[in-house]
């Protein structure tokens, strides 16, 4: 089952931020700045992991800022030992091409879980159809753009006034003003700036 729980829990749990939150994570009001130690009773307590708990960490960061669930999050690293190329660096390549994570890089969304709802309620569009599902894997050259009756949201446009103020991936291009844009190209993992070592996650499924 995928987490529905307060986001701001998995950040103190992951001992960073994950930016879940969209604009509250980067304001006073972030639970991870006023609390960084793990959430639970015995939070405050240090701990030293094992390696079996190092790489579950891992695994579970990752998991958690793409916002899929653990079934998912194994069907597609079973894509990704399928694929040519190296396990990791694919793994990542396919949680990139998600709708939901595209939709919120392009800056039509404040954060994946809000790009997810926008998916799921019909709100966006690929190759001029509506897509309502966040799982949905791009591919070079489709167009993502919000629904011409959806492109007043509140919520699309502030996302928007928020997204203009960072740096596109050079593997999407973007028109804010009609709210629209193109999935270039499938990004190479040196282009993926997330604090993931997927490394440690092809030990913990290898060992497994």
């Amino acid at each position: 089952m995928r987490y529905t729980g307060p986001a701001c829990r998995l950040c103190r749990r992951e001992g960073m931020k994950l930016f879940l939150k969209g604009e509250r994570c980067f304001s006073d009001k972030c639970a991870f700045e006023r609390r960084s130690y793990p959430p639970g009773q015995h939070g405050r307590r240090r701990t030293k992991l094992s390696e079996y708990g190092l790489r579950l960490r891992e695994k579970q960061k990752c998991k958690r800022i793409y916002g899929i669930s653990e079934k998912q999050f194994v069907r597609y690293f079973e894509m990704a030992t399928r694929m040519k190329g190296l396990t990791g660096d694919n793994l990542i390549k396919l949680l990139e091409r998600r709708l939901d994570n595209v939709v919120y890089r392009m800056g039509f969304a404040v954060s994946r879980r809000d790009a997810r709802q926008l998916v799921s309620h019909g709100h966006v569009m690929v190759n001029g159809k509506v897509v309502d599902v966040p799982s949905y894997l791009l591919r070079p050259g489709e167009v993502v753009e919000i629904k011409e009756s959806s492109k007043n949201l509140d919520r699309v446009n502030y996302a928007i006034q928020l997204a203009q103020g960072r740096d596109i991936p050079s593997w999407l291009e973007v028109d804010f003003e009609n709210k629209r844009g193109v999935f270039r190209y499938i990004p190479e993992r040196s282009e993926v700036q997330i604090p993931v070592n997927e490394t440690l996650i092809i030990e913990l499924y290898s060992r497994g």
